[in-house]
């Protein structure tokens, strides 16, 4: 197993990479496009980066399609550090592809073409169990979960890593054009939710996966199971907040010119996950947890300063200068 960060322990991320093709110009629809810039990206390979990026130990776990696309995404994988040990390559389908409306302020629609993409076509006797039992954190999306028999082989590696003695990490990553309906997003997003011990979700999640309207600590606690260790919710530009069987609150954004806003969540991730692999007892001492979801806050606002996931995703040095500069 690739351990060119030392003797940290490994982190890996399951499910899903393709390839974003994110207009040159933001503020118009995809058919109003001059242009597309390819990035790459899906959130658990995003979030694998970027703790390779932070420093951190990292394996991705999934599958592309045998050409040009999927090579390329294992290639980057391993530029940026990132064991690829758990890939597989499917010659019957391609990688997915995405389209990426940005608009004015960096948000994002998606249009998506995987009918069937490969990452959908992983099978249980696919998966590397060994690098799974490896891991310290088990960190997944739900997009795994929508269709066999990729939702199977999601569950198998979970059951896998936690018998194996993994922090298991959740972070829903909702994209409910990819889903049947509503109804079953809802449904399978929290079919899975009470064997996650870390979950983060972003506040238009936890007001979906609720049917709430608010966004404050009753709903985020209806949320609450005995499984869980730290429940977080992202606000965007405003921050986050922080939920633990002993206390609550909430942590001030950083201001940034925001152009781009995927991956950030990921980076966020990444960000907490690089903290916590090693330390556990973060989790339940709230001023060194503060710092640590600063710090994730940090990584996660650099992340929108540029076009793409990936590319955008910072350095140490780079999270280090915006910590001292505020």
């Amino acid at each position: 197993m690739a351990a060119s960060n030392g003797e940290k322990s490994l982190i890996v991320s399951f499910g899903e990479m393709l390839i974003d093709f994110v207009p040159t110009v933001s503020g118009v629809s995809l058919a109003e496009a001059p242009g597309f810039i390819k990035a790459p990206g899906g959130a658990p390979a995003n979030v694998a980066i970027a703790i390779s990026r932070l420093g951190g130990r990292a394996a991705f776990v999934g599958k592309l399609g045998d050409d040009e696309f999927g090579h390329m995404l294992a290639g980057i994988l391993k530029q940026n550090g990132v064991s690829a040990e758990g890939i597989n390559f499917d010659t019957g389908a391609r990688t997915a592809l995405a389209f990426v409306t940005l608009k004015s302020d960096g948000e994002r629609e998606f249009m998506f073409y995987r009918n069937p993409s490969a990452d959908m076509l992983l099978r249980p006797d696919e998966l590397n169990l060994d690098l799974i039992r490896s891991a310290k954190v088990f960190h997944y999306g739900s997009i795994s979960l929508i269709v066999e028999p990729c939702r199977s082989a999601h569950l198998k590696a979970m059951e896998v890593a936690k018998e194996a003695g993994a922090l298991l990490s959740y972070d829903p990553n909702l994209r409910l054009p990819l889903w049947p309906s509503k109804e079953e997003a809802q449904k399978q997003i929290l079919s899975i939710w009470d064997k996650a011990e870390v979950i983060k979700v972003s506040d238009e999640e936890l007001m979906f996966l609720t049917g709430s309207d608010k966004v404050d600590d009753e709903t985020a606690l209806s949320l609450w199971h005995s499984n869980l260790k730290l429940l977080l919710v992202t606000l965007g530009d405003k921050g986050c907040r922080y939920y633990t069987k002993s206390f609550r609150g909430s942590v001030d954004p950083f201001h940034v010119n925001a152009v781009d806003t995927t991956g950030a969540g990921d980076s966020y991730v990444g960000a907490l996950l690089c903290k916590i692999v090693d330390d556990r007892a973060v989790l339940e001492d709230e001023a060194r947890l503060r710092e640590v979801l600063r710090y994730a806050n940090a990584c996660g606002a650099i992340t929108t300063t540029k076009k793409g996931a990936i590319p955008a995703l910072p350095t140490e040095s780079e999270v280090q200068s915006l910590l001292k500069g505020n």
